[in-house]
């Protein structure tokens, strides 16, 4: 029986790759319609200028804030013990749709080159009315890529509030990813504890990065870094669009769970925001790599930078930093790409993933270093413009060499291999 189950996953493999194959030429097709009038100074930034160390002080150092443990001790305590991570996967009451049974609109958000290996789509239903951002996995959390026996995908949300589409609540979907033929998942609202932790509010917040390191998840805000424990996962009670303390128990917008916050990073100078973060662990000790979002119009560079994590037993998943809780960037540059939705370094290189000009536009994937760029390629006429269009987080999963990311309604992967492959 296990023999037949694996000639079965080898088959379905094989046709999904054949499948995304054929996704790949089409959308190759049509990049080959898109004019090179449309290159800009985006599409040629050269090499990363390093910054010197007082413009990493000056302007990029966070200031830790960590929430009293009697907080959150004192929550636990009106809502129950904490739970785990495998208890959410195991209440998992949504399913994603393979790539195959995602629509043709869909598949659109998929790179061009290289092509996506796996990609997935959410359940449009399940969905409506929120965006999805950034995307982190037990890759992340652990070198050996499980958490625990499993392997998991975190993949975060944030709601649209009204007409004004101002940033409304942020969730974030725990994704079982044991069985890559059927991935399912459950949703946790993303709260702050507020009144000494006798009641929590939402986090109200695009959440456009986020990096699940050891027991820690670290998620962008629009005020800096929010710190959530994957131990200190609590059950809503009460099932109600509301967020906190309700008569009868406890609401999280309608989701079964919620994380409350346990630490923030602020910025203690300048105005370079963490918009897209990753996790690298080709350094020593891994750390926090981060870029800022500049708008493709601005007429300004963006930087990249980096901050060391802690190796301090009892400050397990956070930030090294000095006496005064202050964390400072030991790296940083500056790139003329603009409008990047997606980072990651490893090694001697960054990869920097530039959203689209235009809503049906695809976006471009730089690789880029203290020498030079290249950018992936595709199209009869080399275009750049082969990646996602509203690119988004990019997480690279070590134990299996693929990069992670999201754009619009798809989760997908691909070899890191492969993206250096197809630079031009």
């Amino acid at each position: 029986m296990k023999q037949r189950g694996r000639h079965r996953r080898q088959k379905r493999g094989r046709a999904l790759r054949a499948f995304l194959a054929g996704t790949a030429l089409a959308l190759t097709a049509a990049a080959t319609m898109i004019s090179a009038s449309q290159a800009t100074v985006g599409d040629r930034p050269g090499a990363l200028k390093a910054l010197d160390a007082s413009e990493r002080t000056t302007g990029l150092r966070l200031q830790e804030r960590l929430v009293p443990r009697s907080t959150l001790d004192r929550l636990a305590a009106a809502m129950g013990r904490p739970v785990g991570v495998s208890t959410v996967l195991d209440d998992a009451d949504h399913s994603l749709l393979g790539a195959a049974d995602c629509t043709a609109g869909e598949r659109t958000a998929l790179p061009v080159a290289p092509a996506a290996t796996r990609a997935y789509c959410w359940d449009a239903a399940d969905t409506r009315g929120w965006r999805a951002g950034a995307v982190t996995t037990s890759g992340d959390a652990d070198d050996d890529g499980h958490w625990g026996d499993r392997r998991v995908i975190l993949s975060g949300w944030t709601h649209q509030a009204g007409r004004s589409a101002q940033p409304g609540l942020a969730r974030v979907a725990f994704v079982d990813a044991g069985d890559p033929d059927r991935l399912t998942y459950a949703w946790a609202t993303l709260a702050v504890p507020v009144d000494g932790g006798r009641d929590y509010r939402g986090l109200t917040s695009a959440v456009s990065g986020m990096v699940w390191y050891q027991d820690k998840l670290l998620v962008t805000a629009a005020d800096g870094l929010y710190v959530y424990d994957v131990h200190r996962i609590q059950r809503a009670t009460v099932d109600s669009g509301a967020v906190g303390r309700v008569p009868g128990g406890w609401a999280a917008d309608g989701a079964r769970y919620v994380l409350p916050a346990v630490g923030s990073y602020r910025l203690t100078g300048g105005s370079a925001l963490p918009a897209a973060i990753s996790l690298d662990r080709s350094t020593a000790p891994d750390s926090l790599v981060a870029s800022e979002w500049v708008p493709a119009d601005s007429g300004r560079h963006t930087r990249l930078w980096r901050y060391a994590f802690s190796s301090d037993p009892d400050r397990a998943g956070l930030l090294a930093t000095d006496p005064a809780g202050r964390a400072s960037a030991t790296e940083a540059y500056e790139t003329k790409t603009a409008g990047v939705g997606g980072v990651l370094s490893y090694g001697s290189q960054w990869y920097l993933a530039r959203t689209a000009g235009t809503a049906d536009g695809h976006g471009t994937l730089w690789r880029q270093n203290a020498r030079g760029a290249k950018a992936t390629r595709c199209g009869s006429d080399g275009t750049n413009r082969c990646w996602g269009g509203p690119s988004g987080a990019l997480s690279y999963w070590e134990e299996t060499g693929e990069v992670w990311s999201q754009s619009g309604r798809m989760l997908y992967a691909l070899p890191l291999s492969s993206v250096d492959r197809s630079l031009g």
